[in-house]
């Protein structure tokens, strides 16, 4: 690898979805334990945490992309570079036209993963193709770390080469420990050179698999999450 690309995990998780650590934590995780330069924040359907994380971010010397998971009626997609929320269950093309409004970038999150909401197994290479793409997407993640079956992700890049479609990869962290293990390499350092990479094709993806140890530990930890939620509502005083 050249010395002057550099890696960027666009793919995890907060306390503001579905994760486990906090803001701080995730920042403080990427400086400390990875060698990763941009980070983007995709939580579920809300850019609360990224846009924390974004001011927060000069304090940790990492980039961070404000970005979302959004759920589209077709399957998940990952929104980078946006400024403003986006609705849930509206049609992909409604979706990737709302992202492209404020400048930002769609790539097809997991797309051919089974257990989750995904664009592939909706028709992600009949839609993308032909004069009048009904979703101009910008990217596939051909890499998803937290995909317990290979093929899957087999399966996206080939589709991925085949649309012309630029590859991207990310670790789909919902905890610290999986931070980084999916990445997408690109030339330069900074978000911005991220941003022109996706455009122009220029990535490339690499990275390792959660495993069933980090699997368990995920579950494990939003057990204890759960749990320490419902017993704090059960100990607050009711209000007469």
């Amino acid at each position: 690898m050249n010395s002057t690309w550099s890696k960027a995990d666009i793919h995890m998780h907060t306390t503001f979805s579905d994760g486990t650590a906090t803001v701080r934590e995730v920042l403080e995780y990427v400086v400390e334990r990875t060698d990763l330069k941009v980070i983007a924040i995709t939580d579920h359907d809300t850019i609360e945490g990224a846009l924390e994380a974004r001011r927060l971010a000069p304090q940790y010397g990492i980039e961070v992309i404000v970005g979302a998971e959004i759920s589209t009626l077709e399957g998940h997609m990952l929104a980078l570079f946006i400024e403003e929320p986006l609705p849930r269950k509206r049609p992909a093309a409604e979706s990737i036209a709302a992202v492209h409004e404020q400048g930002g970038l769609c790539i097809a999150a997991h797309p051919y993963g089974i257990l989750v909401p995904s664009m592939g197994r909706a028709g992600l290479r009949e839609r993308y193709s032909g004069a009048q793409r009904e979703w101009p997407l910008d990217g596939v993640e051909s890499f998803n770390a937290s995909l317990w079956l290979t093929s899957n992700n087999d399966t996206a890049a080939a589709v991925g080469a085949e649309l012309g479609l630029t590859l991207c990869g990310g670790s789909d962290s919902h905890h610290l420990a999986t931070i980084g293990m999916g990445y997408t390499l690109f030339p330069g350092q900074t978000a911005e050179d991220l941003r022109r990479a996706i455009i122009t094709g220029q990535t490339l993806v690499e990275g390792s698999y959660w495993g069933w140890g980090r699997v368990a530990e995920v579950v494990g930890l939003r057990f204890k999450r759960e749990m320490t939620q419902l017993t704090r509502r059960a100990l607050r005083p009711s209000t007469p």
